[in-house]
């Protein structure tokens, strides 16, 4: 006898409960779904949140090129993020920019139609300062060993 909750409701306790923030748009961008870790990581409770446009997370000078992605992503039914990470900036209820990664599921209905979008996102802005402040420390030091004479020239780092 396994008395284990069935998998429905341990998915809705997964998506309620998780640090990790789980929003889902529709394919005008309007939020449905804006679980705990959504309130925890950008300030707005769900009753703030859904039925509003993604635009209040996304920071304005990225909103146009947002909105030409996922409005690509509605009408092809593809997008890379699925299995690929997305790292972007955006905006708490306080203002703050934060650094969050994130990937998407795709909803379709039984005809495969797109309903709209899940997005599974988390708060790396602590580890994008660091690695940030890594960079300019390490810049620092290869020029002080170019001045020095210690090192003459670096590998050019690959951008692609």
């Amino acid at each position: 006898m396994n008395d284990f909750p069935a998998p429905q409701w341990l998915c809705e306790k997964i998506v309620e409960q998780s640090s990790i923030a789980i929003i889902v748009g529709d394919r005008e961008g309007i939020m449905r779904l804006w679980n705990a870790g959504a309130e925890s990581i950008f300030g707005w409770s769900a009753a703030d949140a859904l039925g509003k446009s993604m635009d209040m997370i996304i920071p304005e000078k990225h909103r146009p090129r947002h909105w030409e992605g996922y409005d690509k992503v509605m009408a092809s039914g593809v997008t890379k993020y699925g299995s690929s990470v997305l790292a972007v900036p955006a905006l708490t209820k306080d203002g703050r920019r934060i650094s969050v990664e994130f990937n998407v599921v795709l909803l379709k209905d039984a005809d495969g139609q797109v309903l709209g979008i899940a997005a599974s996102l988390q708060d790396v802005t602590a580890r994008w300062e660091r690695d940030k402040a890594l960079r300019a420390r390490l810049a620092e030091a290869e020029a002080k060993l170019k001045q020095a004479g210690l090192l003459s020239s670096l590998p050019s780092e690959d951008k692609s």
